[in-house]
Formats: structure tokens, sequence, C-alpha cells
């Protein structure tokens, strides 16, 4: 076998996947609508689209340091001082190609083969496969639907081990929308410090909350809880801007100095004119997030009426994010065939959906839910109402 073990052990994302072959349909002429990426349907503001040309105009075209720029590390240093309560150098800071980058780069920095990574699920599909790929070891922790899909701190201490390295947290949840309480990090917290273990805090989402939820920087909580968090976060989701690939992290120097050797040998820095134009992101005006949430909270009340009006559909209102994550278990139970083939998992549901109803979306097990689907409200009220009348339709 040519390919190593490490890229054999690891798997595609389902996510991507399913968003190559939706716009496949679409080149073949297929009416296509999709509830399967991750990313804001709004464009980029404008504010921030002229920064990066005014970048272009003045030859901000060279590398920058590996790491990124001071300019942008001080923009994120002001941000999570003013919105998260908490304070950093900039030794501890690091500017990535996206949050995924940052979050590779972590987990490679915190693990050796054979250390276990506690991850809550429903889960991200990149979490696991980058643990596979550190060679650590992926403990799964089910949350429940009963429970709003929130990791409760009994459960993280009944699965700590002498192995244990690392807790991934997602909050707000990506495929959940779940928003956890800061009562319940508060107890997670202390955990942290009882058994001497990191956490990963993946807060690409904060900025898309609904229903009165509030955020919390689980490194606000104290000094000493700081030293054990490292923060990731990005302008993809709150600014529109997934395609201009920055994400940022924020944790103790020794570990980020890490992750800076880590990405100096692999991708170096991050593009110099979208780092630009992110520091305007974030200190410029702050008007077209509040702008945006509000119309994904019109679109999120909206489908998660219509789904939970399915037969054999229930699906909870998210607090946070734009998917929402029906379950469909009583629909697998039927026993529905197509082609000839019983359909009794999410994958298969999925792409039945796909071919007979031309809507695209994503099964629960790419998130280690069986039993799930995700569809993302990031697309118009238009497309969302033909898209689950589709849906609807053929189920």
């Amino acid at each position: 076998m040519t390919i190593s073990d490490r890229v054999r052990n690891i798997n595609p994302s389902q996510t991507l996947a399913i968003t190559a072959q939706a716009l496949k349909m679409k080149r073949e002429g297929k009416k296509v609508i999709s509830f399967a990426a991750g990313e804001p349907d709004f464009d980029t503001p404008e504010n921030i689209k002229k920064e990066a040309i005014s970048a272009i105009k003045n030859g901000f075209t060279k590398y920058t340091a590996s790491s990124g720029i001071i300019e942008l590390k001080e923009a994120i240093i002001e941000k999570l001082k003013k919105d998260n309560y908490v304070e950093y150098k900039t030794s501890e800071i690091i500017i990535s190609n996206g949050a995924k980058q940052c979050l590779f780069n972590a987990i490679l920095t915190l693990c050796n083969p054979g250390d276990e990574v506690l991850l809550p699920t429903p889960c991200w599909v990149s979490y696991t496969e980058q643990i596979k790929f550190a060679q650590a070891v992926p403990i799964f922790i089910k949350t429940n639907q009963e429970e709003d899909f929130k990791l409760l701190a009994a459960q993280v201490e009944e699965k700590i081990s002498p192995r244990t390295k690392l807790l991934i947290l997602n909050s707000p949840n990506n495929p959940t929308g779940a928003v956890y309480e800061p009562e319940e990090l508060k107890k997670i917290a202390q955990l942290l410090l009882k058994y001497n273990i990191y956490c990963l805090c993946d807060e690409i989402y904060e900025k898309l909350i609904y229903d009165n939820a509030e955020h919390l920087t689980i490194a606000s909580l104290s000094k000493e809880v700081k030293e054990k968090i490292i923060i990731i976060n990005g302008v993809s989701k709150s600014y529109a801007m997934t395609g201009w690939r920055i994400g940022y992290a924020a944790g103790p120097e020794e570990i980020i100095s890490g992750m800076s050797k880590i990405q100096g040998h692999s991708t170096s820095n991050p593009n110099s004119i979208a780092q630009k134009a992110s520091v305007e992101a974030l200190l410029g005006r702050q008007d077209t997030i509040e702008a945006m949430r509000k119309a994904f909270d019109e679109r999120r009340k909206y489908m998660v009426e219509r789904l939970n009006k399915i037969e054999g559909v229930s699906c909870l209102a998210p607090s946070g994010a734009f998917y929402a994550f029906p379950n469909v278990s009583k629909i697998l139970k039927k026993g529905i065939e197509y082609n000839g083939k019983k359909i009794d998992n999410s994958f298969d549901l999925s792409n039945f959906i796909l071919q007979e109803a031309e809507v695209a979306l994503i099964p629960g097990s790419a998130f280690e839910a069986e039993g799930y689907l995700r569809l993302s409200y990031a697309a118009s009220l238009e497309d969302i109402k033909e898209g689950l009348s589709r849906i609807e339709n053929i189920l």
C-alpha cells in the first residue's frame, strides 16, 4: 500500500462531498437547493472589501510573519477584551488559514500518539479526523436531545482517564446550535483544573445567537482556567468571509508558539490581503452582523416550524449558529425503499432526498449522530420554503 497509515485512517468530509455532488447536479442543469454548506449566503460587507482593495493598491501583497501581522493580532486582542472579557498578548495569538487550521495546529501541538481527546457528539465532522491524524484517540461523549444536546460536567468526569489530554467544546455548536450556560461551563472548568486537561473552545459562531441566549468564553472565568484554554475563532461566519480564510487562536504562549512552528513548516502566513481586510472586520462597523443575525433568526423560526409539521420529524429550536438538526429516526424505522434498497440510515435518506427532491443536506452520521439530518438555513427564505416543500412532498 502506497498511502500512509495516517492518511488511510482518516475519512473524507461528508459535508464537502455532498456539497460537491450538489454543485455537479447544478452544472447538469438540475435545480438543486442546498442546505448543505456551512457558510452565510450574504456578501462580505463593503467596508471590508474596500480595505482589501486598498491593501492591493498599496502593494500589501508580500509574505507576512508566519503567525500573522501584528496589526491583526492587536485587533484580535481588542476584540477579545471588549467582547469576551479576557486579555492576551500578541505572543499568545496566532492567525491561520481559517479556524480549521488553528484547530489542526492545536491538536497536533497538544497531542501525542495514544492521548485521549474528549469529544461531545453530535460534533463537527473534522474534529474526529484531525484527532485521528494526530494519532490520538477520540473519546465520544453522547449528548441527548432531551438535554438540548449540551454536555454535562458529570458526563465529562465519567470519561476522564490517565490518558486524557484535551476536551473539545464547540459553542454555539455545529450541527445542533446548542449554546452552553455559564453554570455548566463553570463546572467543566473546575474539571479541567482538577485533572490537568486542556480545552479547545471553538467559538466561530459566537455572534449568531438567538432567543436571549448568552455566549460565555470559558477562559474569562479565572486566570487559572485561562491557562488551560485555547480559544478558536475567525471572521468567516460572523462577517460572511468564508473564502477569505482567516481564523485565529488565543492561548498560552507555549502552545501558540508550538502551533506557529507547525504553521511555519506547512502553509506559512495566511493571505496578506485577507489579513488587512480582517482588521477592518474586527475594528470597523459592526451593524452588518446584527442585520445577518436577524435574517438568520427569521429563517430559523420558519425552518424549525415547518420541519416539526412533517410526520415523523422532531426538531429543537437551535440557540445559535445557522443549522437545524431534526430527528428523523421515526422515518428511518418505517423502512422506506428506494431503487430496491431499504433506507434505514441518515446517509441513505439524505441521498434519497438529494436525488429525488434535489435538495442537498447532511446526514447525522457525519456528525457521529445517526438518526438526524443537518439543514443549513444560511439560504434565502424563498429557497428554504421551496426546499422544505420538496422534502415534505417526497417523505
